[in-house]
């Protein structure tokens, strides 16, 4: 048996991991990210200013429009405190975030401890929506701070399947 996961790099940094989907935990945000990677998607990434140890992936509003999927998302497997290795998908309502019509669907690559999910507008519960395996945390963790050091980035995120 596979399970379903996501394949995440950024070749300035090394990025390459690979982490699980957590469907049974966080099944419409789970969903959502599947589907958005029908096909490989390229986000630019920046390390985030108010989360912490976190590359922040905002999806761009262009690759969501006319998405039957891009739909208000429930919190699912919800924190407030992500862990090294989550992967947090956030979903901000139309005109919430600044004004802007468009919704706001946020990647979050969480790499260290003491990460929030603490924005200017306040507290927002994000959905834990897959794990980066435990063997690959480490190289994570990496990765991302060449990342911070550097500025922003391109990442890539893609469907896979593993075994368990």
């Amino acid at each position: 048996m596979r399970q379903r996961a996501i394949a995440i790099t950024e070749p300035k940094s090394g990025l390459s991991v690979v982490a699980p989907l957590l469907g049974d935990k966080a099944p419409q945000n789970a969903a959502f990210l599947w589907d958005y990677l029908g096909e490989p998607r390229t986000v630019g990434g920046i390390h985030a200013m108010w989360t912490g140890p976190e590359i922040s992936c905002p999806i761009p509003a262009a690759h969501l429009h006319g998405a039957a999927y891009a739909m208000p998302l429930p919190p699912e497997n919800a924190t407030l405190h992500p862990q090294p290795g989550d992967i947090v998908l956030s979903y901000v309502p139309p005109r919430m975030w600044g004004g802007s019509p468009d919704p706001v669907f946020d990647i979050g690559i969480f790499y260290g401890p003491g990460a929030r999910m603490f924005f200017p507008i306040g507290w927002l519960a994000g959905s834990v929506v897959a794990q980066v395996r435990p063997a690959e945390r480490e190289a994570l963790a990496a990765a991302c701070a060449a990342i911070r050091r550097g500025g922003a980035c391109e990442v890539g995120f893609a469907r896979t399947e593993i075994r368990p």
